[in-house]
Order: structure tokens, then C-alpha cells, then sequence
């Protein structure tokens, strides 16, 4: 599928008046055939600080989601907590969450792309591909799947518009002050390190994961204290 070809299925896509499951399941399809390396895509979603996998198209993207639900971190949780792009080039060397990588690995997940939804509403998440193969994913997919992304978020927020509650808006509030202490906290690390947005992410993520402490958590205590827990300067 062209690019033209995306754009004419999303805009064929009915978002009103429907299920939001039946429009997502819709647009991870068109998300799933626009990249040519994607074997497998999902869209997660975050309330609360918890992920669930609202569509999939492909048992690998589930599977893949579900490993990373279970150990509370992963490429398509912190895509969505923290608004990055988040490209695992190869599951076999990457290390900014090791254990799921491994058994990502072993599951026969060779490559990710987990794209951030821009905000709408109380809700955040992600729109996930997943390949077999390495390397499966090209800057012309993640600006792609930055498209995808912005229908995913349309269609959650026409979803949601008529029935947000006080929650939801107390959800929405946390999640962009996660976004933003996150910001603030890479901000931090570029300037000490001289390091690049991406290398500063990587220590916050290695750092959350060695001391099984939440990204915010992290994030949040560099920005009060100065101090990265349990990490040590890597580029």
C-alpha cells in the first residue's frame, strides 16, 4: 500500500456512530498492510498506569503486548506513558528492557515500532507493528505510522467526548504531567551528559527497569533530587 492508499482507507474508515473496538480493529488493518516489514500490529492503550490491548491484527502482536504487560514495562507502555517513538531495531541486541526483549526473541519477534497517540481525552497509548525479521522498520514507516497514530487518537476521542468523567480528567491531567517530568527529566540528562533525547531515554528506561521502579517514578525523582537510581552513564 502507497501512501495515498493509507490515506484513502483511513479517510474511508467510519468513526461516529460505531463500537470504538470495530474502528480500531478497522485502522489496525490499514496500519498492519501500509507497512510493508509489519507482520503483526496492535494498538495499546493506558488508563490508570495499566495496558490493555484495545485491537490487534496478527497473533504475534498480541502475544508481544502480553509479555509486556506482564512485566510492567516494554516498548508499547512506555511509548504511550511517555509520548516517544520508541524502534527495537533487534529484539536479540536490544537492552533497554531486556527480559522482554529475550522473550520476545524466543516468541520469534525479530523488530518493533511502537508509535505514541497524540492526547485525546483521558486516554493514551500506542499503535504497535511487530516483524519477524530485523530491522524490519524504515524512517518512511514511523512517519507512517505517525498518520496511523493521529486516526487512532480521532477515533478514541469521538469515543469518549460525550462521556468523559471526573476520573477520565484526573487519568488525562496525570498523564500529561508523566509526559512532561519525563521531558523535563531527559532534559536533565542531555545538558549532564551530553547526550541525545534518544540516549537520555535510554537511561531513564534501563533505570526503571533495573530497580522495577514506574518511568514517572524515575523521572520524577531526577527532576526533585538530581539523582538517576541505579544507573550509570552509558552513551
Amino acid at each position: 500500500m502507497d501512501l495515498t492508499g493509507m490515506h484513502e482507507e483511513l479517510a474511508r474508515v467510519v468513526v461516529h456512530d460505531r463500537e470504538l473496538d470495530e474502528v480500531l480493529h478497522d485502522i489496525t488493518g490499514i496500519a498492519h498492510r501500509a507497512m510493508p516489514g509489519c507482520d503483526a500490529a496492535s494498538i495499546t492503550l493506558v488508563r490508570a498506569a495499566e495496558g490493555h490491548t484495545a485491537a490487534y491484527d496478527g497473533q504475534l502482536a498480541l502475544d508481544a503486548d502480553e509479555l509486556q504487560y506482564a512485566e510492567g514495562y516494554g516498548p508499547c507502555l512506555d511509548a504511550g506513558r511517555a509520548g516517544e517513538v520508541l524502534l527495537v531495531r533487534d529484539t536479540r541486541t536490544e537492552d533497554r528492557w531486556p527480559e522482554y526483549t529475550a522473550r520476545a526473541a524466543e516468541r520469534g519477534i525479530g523488530s518493533s515500532l511502537s508509535l505514541p497517540l497524540p492526547f485525546q481525552y483521558a486516554t493514551v497509548g500506542a499503535l504497535n507493528t511487530y516483524a519477524v525479521r530485523p530491522d524490519a522498520f524504515s524512517d518512511e514507516d514511523v512517519a507512517r505510522g505517525e498518520e496511523v497514530a493521529t486516526w487512532v487518537a480521532l477515533a478514541i476521542g469521538n469515543a469518549e467526548s460525550s462521556s468523559m468523567t471526573n476520573q477520565e480528567l484526573r487519568d488525562l491531567r496525570t498523564a500529561m504531567v508523566s509526559r512532561a517530568t519525563i521531558e523535563q527529566a531527559k532534559g536533565v540528562l542531555m545538558e549532564r551528559y551530553r547526550v541525545t533525547a534518544e540516549q537520555a531515554f535510554t537511561l531513564l528506561a534501563r533505570a526503571s527497569q533495573h530497580g522495577n521502579v514506574k518511568l514517572r517514578d524515575v523521572a520524577d525523582e531526577l527532576v526533585q533530587t538530581g539523582v538517576l537510581r541505579g544507573a550509570t552513564r552509558t552513551r
